[in-house]
């Protein structure tokens, strides 16, 4: 990549070199075809991977991916909660194209849909009973905490925002949801990563 272009770029302007990644997340083996310029393009990083595993999912509703990259959160939340309704979005239009290929190749294409747009522009007007996200650090906190407060502005009463961060750079994402949102509890530790949780209160 050419200097201080990052993953939640438009455009990336890196050759496209294309990859797959077999795993089994949440006791079931998914398939994700992957690309340069994309984040974690060899496997599924340990942070996505924690968030995947714990993520607290209605059974039925609507929820969002943010910032979805090749779309592992939102395909494994749509394939093991056949019944909700989950949407992926991304502003690099490379995961845009690799997040749709892998619904259909996972076969979520019923409950699953990718659009394009920068945070919360391919959702405005829509209320969500879920956010989910490992935000893109790299693109700076304003971005991040862009992500926060519209997550607030996005979830319906009782909904809940669930973020994935590296535990030494968690204290501002943290103290955000606890500003934005009132409240924000630990999920999960491990590996160097922490899931955090905040509830829009009713």
């Amino acid at each position: 990549m050419r200097r201080h272009e990052h993953y939640y770029s438009r455009r990336p302007r890196c050759p496209p070199r294309l990859g797959l990644i077999r795993t089994r997340l949440r006791g079931r083996y998914f398939e994700f075809y992957t690309a340069s310029g994309v984040f974690s393009k060899r496997k599924i990083d340990l942070g996505t991977r924690l968030l995947i595993e714990v993520m607290e999912l209605p059974e039925e509703g609507l929820a969002l991916d943010i910032g979805c990259g090749y779309g592992a959160i939102g395909i494994v939340a749509a394939a093991i909660r056949p019944r909700l309704k989950v949407i992926l979005t991304d502003v690099n239009r490379r995961a845009i194209w690799l997040a749709k290929k892998n619904v259909r190749h996972n076969l979520v294409w019923e409950n699953a849909e990718v659009r394009h747009g920068f945070l919360y522009e391919a959702v405005e007007g829509l209320m969500f009973d879920v956010v989910l996200s490992n935000p893109p650090i790299s693109a700076g906190m304003h971005v991040v905490d862009a992500l926060i407060r519209g997550a607030l502005e996005h979830l319906k009463p009782g909904g809940s925002l669930q973020l994935v961060v590296r535990s030494k750079l968690a204290r501002r994402p943290r103290a955000l949801m606890e500003g934005y949102f009132g409240n924000v509890r630990v999920v999960a530790k491990r590996g160097g990563y922490r899931v955090f949780c905040s509830t829009r209160e009713a």
